[in-house]
């Protein structure tokens, strides 16, 4: 590969963001790793030179700021922000939820990749050559909830608004940005989707997953392309999975 980038990844010590972060090692570019754990984000860097660990709290506006700083400090500028720090949150209806439990997913899933986005944004404006890619997580939810799944499914389309709007703001900036929307890829989150996986005719039963290095494959192939090109969303997804009237 003979295009290296400087990459940031939230969430980068388990799940998607860690086999992305991983792959992308691979291909030889440089990836800053943020999450909240220091020893997970250790475990995933593997001693990589490549790979640099910052601890940050995505729903904290000043720990997202410091996070950038860091970047700017070590390599100068930023190419892509994978904006992949989530939770699922708790498991309740629009009747059922709890102030606490709503404003984990809000303030994790959305407001966190706000700050984050607003952060690189404004780096991406600044650096000589400007322009850079932004890819949102967000989830197939996105399109059809889960029951009893309010606050992930309200954040989930949060993303797509976002999304949206990063585009139309950012694009004479040189700006690319992309929501990937992912549907069961095997990870600690959605391990028990696997095995029972509540439907919405009340019923619990497995589904297939994907291996989460096809996601990853995927974001490397984004992150790949040349600024001229942009890919506003896209789906990766079991393809026996429920979703869209299947099943």
């Amino acid at each position: 590969m003979n295009d290296h980038k400087v990459v940031v990844i939230t969430g980068a010590g388990a799940g998607i963001g860690r086999v992305t972060a991983r792959r992308l090692l691979d291909d030889g570019h440089s990836v800053v790793l943020a999450g909240r754990r220091r020893e997970t984000l250790e475990e995933t860097a593997d001693g990589r030179p490549g790979a640099s660990v910052v601890e940050t709290d995505v729903t904290s506006s000043e720990s997202v700021r410091a996070l950038f700083r860091a970047v700017r400090e070590r390599y100068g500028r930023v190419d892509v922000l994978f904006n992949n720090a989530g939770v699922f949150g708790a498991t309740a209806s629009v009747d059922e939820i709890t102030d606490e439990a709503w404003r984990e997913a809000l303030d994790t899933n959305v407001t966190g990749s706000l700050y984050c986005a607003r952060e690189a944004a404004a780096m991406m404006r600044e650096q000589e050559p400007g322009g850079g890619r932004i890819i949102n997580n967000g989830s197939v939810s996105a399109h059809v909830p889960r029951p009893s799944s309010v606050a992930y499914t309200v954040s989930k389309h949060a993303i797509s608004g976002l999304t949206a709007s990063m585009n139309l703001d950012l694009r004479a900036h040189g700006i690319a940005c992309t929501q990937i929307d992912i549907g069961n890829a095997a990870t600690a989150m959605t391990a028990g989707i696997g095995a029972n996986a509540r439907q919405a005719d009340g019923s619990v039963r497995p589904e297939p997953t994907i291996d989460a290095g096809h996601v990853a494959d995927t974001i490397a192939h984004i992150v790949s392309l040349p600024l001229d090109v942009n890919v506003p969303s896209l789906t990766v997804m079991a393809r026996e999975m429920p979703f869209a009237g299947r099943g």
